[in-house]
């Protein structure tokens, strides 16, 4: 999962794919003004976006960006909502350990690319509390829909046939990624997304991430 702001897949609302949108000239006009917040936020972070800018970049009138998103934080909710309406599907490559290093490349790669626009956006949700929930409900979009790794593994038989806490091994999977490039600012090492999703994929086996069961079950 790219950070799931990604345009691409859950971990980078950046990529250039096409969204599914409404045809017309409202549809024509939210593309340019939220390409242009893109464009904005990764050029110049969340400090320097204004709605002035990006109907400037957008090649619209101000009052209509005004009209439709009301200020900044409008604007940053859409373009997270934006994220959601992509076709990415999760990695099927045949293994566990297969998927969730082909979602960890992705993440990585979202990350890793100048300037990042998933990475502008985590940092504006620290100063927007409409973008903040938007991007948690993004998020959590983004994890259920990478469920279906874990739950294609233990059909497979990969993992041990019992209640797995799925979002649990996504979360140790992907973590590292985020923990390294995000937190520590290092630079990316092209081991590490094999290296986290072997690692998750051990701790599962091992009955790392298994549901509890209650008594009497």
């Amino acid at each position: 999962m790219t950070d799931p702001t990604a345009r691409t897949d859950p971990t980078d609302p950046t990529a250039m794919t096409p969204e599914r949108r409404p045809g017309g000239r409202t549809a024509r006009i939210r593309a340019q003004v939220l390409d242009a917040v893109r464009a904005e936020l990764a050029e110049a972070g969340h400090e320097g976006l204004t709605v002035e800018g990006v109907a400037a970049r957008a090649g619209v009138h101000r009052t209509t960006v005004y009209r439709r998103w009301r200020d900044v934080g409008g604007l940053l909710v859409d373009v997270i909502d934006a994220a959601g309406e992509t076709d990415w599907q999760p990695p099927d490559t045949g293994s566990l350990r297969g998927d969730l290093t082909a979602l960890n490349r992705e993440i990585q790669e979202s990350l890793v690319v100048r300037p990042s626009f998933a990475v502008a956006l985590m940092a504006a949700s620290f100063h927007s509390e409409q973008a903040a929930r938007a991007q948690t409900r993004l998020w959590a979009d983004r994890y259920a829909q990478c469920e279906v790794l874990v739950e294609r593994a233990v059909e497979r038989g990969e993992l041990p046939a019992r209640d797995v806490d799925a979002r649990g091994l996504l979360i140790a999977a992907t973590a590292p990624l985020y923990h390294q490039l995000v937190l520590l600012r290092a630079d990316p090492d092209p081991r590490l997304p094999e290296r986290a999703a072997r690692a998750a994929v051990l701790a599962a086996a091992a009955g790392a991430f298994a549901v509890p069961r209650t008594e009497g079950e």
